[in-house]
């Protein structure tokens, strides 16, 4: 295995909540209140859609696509969902600086150096400009057609973030570790607060499957792991050699990938594209509620 090179899960598509749009000469992320899957091909237009974005919309009868069937490839949480806090470079976009709240790999001169994480609020080295930044692959419906191809969901939103994490646990707790066996469900979700002016903010939510109880979930996944097992399937082989990938690299993303993740979620306005210094973010309440406001609406 190539050292220094993260080892993640085949991607064959993405799960997105918005667009790149080009607004005044500028390209700028857009939200929106739907799910839209795409492969990881782009043309003049932005990403092509994926032949199962139809499909999916199909089922919907005319509706939006707020939810997604899937499935986890890890029964370890942790593996399905990556979050940390990423500070990219503002004139190439690369990562510079991922941490967890305690410790980061933060890349210097003489390469990649291993430091404490205060965290975005009280990192001087950041200026205000570090993000929580999540990964998620998932498999859409239950991998007919690739049982290991996933598809990535990127998001910057601490709801986001902050919910799935909750639910993978919980789910996880539950079924008794049988997480990769659950037949789950992405859904998008609105809600307003007073920080957000009353306008509505998206997140996604990991729900079970349509039509299904929390213990006819179960069921099912006691009934997938059975089979699995007879099929000789290793699901705990997997999670390891999961595991050992991930840490093979100091950051996740491919250097290829980065400019694309930069642009959606760091646009160039946090990124060098506009003159003069880094503003530093406000101290006291004020800067926090200001901080909070700002990540809210930006998720």
């Amino acid at each position: 295995m190539i050292k220094g090179l993260a080892i993640t899960p085949p991607v064959i598509g993405r799960i997105s909540i918005g667009r790149v749009v080009e607004r005044n000469g500028k390209r700028l992320p857009e939200k929106d209140d739907q799910f839209t899957l795409t492969t990881q091909v782009q043309n003049r237009d932005g990403w092509a859609l994926h032949p199962l974005d139809e499909q999916l919309r199909k089922a919907t009868d005319g509706q939006k696509l707020r939810s997604i069937p899937v499935r986890m490839v890890f029964n370890d949480p942790d593996l399905n969902l990556r979050a940390d806090y990423s500070l990219f470079d503002r004139t190439s976009g690369r990562p510079r600086c991922v941490g967890n709240g305690e410790t980061c790999r933060r890349m210097g001169e003489g390469g990649v150096e291993r430091l404490p994480c205060p965290g975005p609020d009280a990192c001087a080295f950041a200026m205000g400009d570090c993000k929580a930044y999540a990964r998620l692959n998932v498999l859409v419906g239950d991998g007919e057609d690739d049982a290991l191809g996933t598809f990535v969901l990127r998001t910057t939103s601490f709801n986001t973030i902050r919910t799935l994490a909750a639910r993978l646990q919980y789910f996880s707790a539950v079924s008794g570790n049988r997480l990769s066996c659950m037949p789950l469900e992405l859904k998008l979700r609105g809600k307003s607060t007073t920080m957000s002016h009353r306008s509505a903010i998206f997140y996604v939510d990991l729900v079970v499957r349509s039509g299904m109880t929390l213990e006819a979930a179960i069921k099912v996944a006691q009934e997938r792991e059975e089979a699995r097992r007879a099929a000789g399937l290793d699901q705990a082989a997997l999670d390891e050699a999961a595991r050992q990938g991930f840490a093979n690299g100091a950051f996740e993303d491919l250097a290829e990938d980065v400019p694309a993740i930069a642009e959606e979620f760091f646009p160039a306005e946090s990124l060098g594209g506009t003159e003069g210094p880094i503003p530093v973010p406000a101290t006291g309440l004020r800067g926090r509620l200001e901080g909070q406001l700002q990540r809210q609406v930006q998720a």
